[in-house]
């Protein structure tokens, strides 16, 4: 089974664990969640995610650490954590619909595997919406 780490800015990361859950099911083991607030220090922080980093990281079946910005502290604290590690992933630009792909698959489906799933889903639902409504309309009216 796949592992996850979500660290994230404010409690960004455990709201979305929870709407994820909700729709595939509670995770239980291997899901854990890292809330960056700006009343920690950088290396309180680091300590925590450390910490899960630790309980969470096999070798065999590895560990993705999502985080939700390319640049931000969650990645920059994350980066040198694993960085030496064997089989990790670290996907930035969580959403919802990409953390729904993980969950998904992550019990049958090896690592790559399963971000291979979580980037293809995860753009996928990055949509203007508006513009596909509106051009559906325009050509309903057109007819």
């Amino acid at each position: 089974m796949v592992n996850f780490l979500i660290i994230t800015h404010g409690e960004f990361g455990a709201y979305l664990v929870e709407a994820a859950e909700e729709i595939v099911g509670k995770q239980g083991e291997g899901v854990r969640v890292v809330s960056i607030s700006p009343r920690l220090s950088v290396d309180e922080i680091t300590k925590r995610t450390r910490s899960l980093v630790d309980e969470l990281y096999h070798e065999r079946e590895g560990l993705v650490v999502i985080t939700d910005m390319v640049g931000g502290t969650p990645t920059n604290v994350a980066l040198p954590l694993v960085r030496d590690l064997k089989n990790i992933s670290i996907v930035s630009g969580v959403n919802l619909y990409m953390l729904i792909a993980g969950f998904s698959r992550r019990k049958t489906g090896d690592r790559l595997d399963v971000v291979a799933a979580m980037l293809r889903d995860g753009q996928r639902s990055i949509q203007d919406v508006g513009q596909k409504l509106l051009s559906h309309v325009h050509s309903a009216r057109k007819d």
